[in-house]
């Protein structure tokens, strides 16, 4: 697991770690398999349900509105902007209102799902029977089967091997790949164990806990992560305990993020959903 590139100090190596055997979904969960879940269940999001005043009780009342947040980019001609301004918290967004109550789904049934908090997911995963995959099993199934190499296809970056952005972020993008948000799942080639948006399109949740490194995974078999009491992001301080996820997205770019690539990890608060997280779920194999 990992990589010993010197500028993603949390993907330090963790030598020989060992996975049993799983299944896991060749792509993304889309807004169709996600509204068949919400119609049999009648299921509510978190990016549904509005603040609670007793986990925000110096909030006022309007200010507890359902939402989401959502990726706006800089205005045209604009050339600099502080860091992360480019999130906002958008009243009324969430997987039926991706950008906010005026936008909607329509003709994206077969986009990944949006706006998923870690609670929506495990949800989901438990409606099927299925899991979220550990950071372990899901690293090893973007890997393909290739021992080491950097992306999911090889060493060389291509723009149009994956959903990414393409360009200089946030300012512009070229559209190189042929998509400015999130794509169809299945709109690139898959890797070598037929798995499609391994890379790019989406972040994927996983089940682990977030650390800064991968301590304690070193020649172990199917090894889970921290527990919750240990997980912290010191880049998120506000976030408290966070969890793993993986694979980057459609927002990121060379010169931000460049998280694409299978040893790539960043944290997550559990309580928020965004514009740019989905999901995948894994079952064991039978024995």
């Amino acid at each position: 697991m990992g990589s010993d590139n010197p500028d993603f100090v949390e993907e330090q190596t963790a030598a020989d770690v060992t996975v049993s055997s799983f299944c896991i979904e060749p792509h993304e969960v889309t807004n169709t398999e996600f509204a068949t879940f919400v119609a049999e269940t009648g299921y509510v999001t978190v990016a549904e349900r509005p603040l609670s005043q007793a986990q925000f009780p110096d909030l006022p009342d309007h200010q507890r509105a359902a939402g989401s947040l959502v990726f706006q980019p800089p205005d045209d001609g604009v050339e600099q902007v502080a860091y992360l301004s480019w999130w906002h918290w958008v009243p009324g967004a969430n997987w039926q209102h991706p950008y906010g109550p005026d936008s909607d789904i329509q003709g994206k049934d077969d986009h990944p799902v949006v706006h998923i908090a870690y609670e929506d997911a495990v949800a989901y995963a438990n409606w099927l029977g299925r899991l979220l995959p550990t950071e372990a099993q899901w690293e090893y199934a973007a890997r393909g089967g290739l021992d080491g190499q950097t992306y999911t296809w090889g060493d060389q970056y291509a723009a149009k091997k994956a959903n990414t952005w393409q360009g200089l972020f946030p300012f512009f993008n070229t559209k190189a790949d042929g998509h400015l948000g999130t794509a169809p799942v299945q709109s690139f080639s898959p890797n070598g164990y037929g798995l499609y948006d391994m890379t790019g399109n989406v972040w994927e949740l996983t089940a682990d806990w977030f650390t800064v490194t991968h301590e304690g995974k070193a020649y172990s078999r199917d090894p889970t992560g921290a527990r919750q009491a240990q997980s912290y992001d010191p880049k998120k301080p506000g976030d408290g305990a966070v969890h793993v996820i993986k694979g980057g997205s459609y927002l990121c770019a060379k010169n931000y993020c460049s998280r694409y690539r299978p040893a790539a990890r960043e944290s997550q608060a559990p309580d928020t959903g965004t514009t740019h997280i989905g999901l995948r779920l894994v079952t064991p194999a039978a024995s």
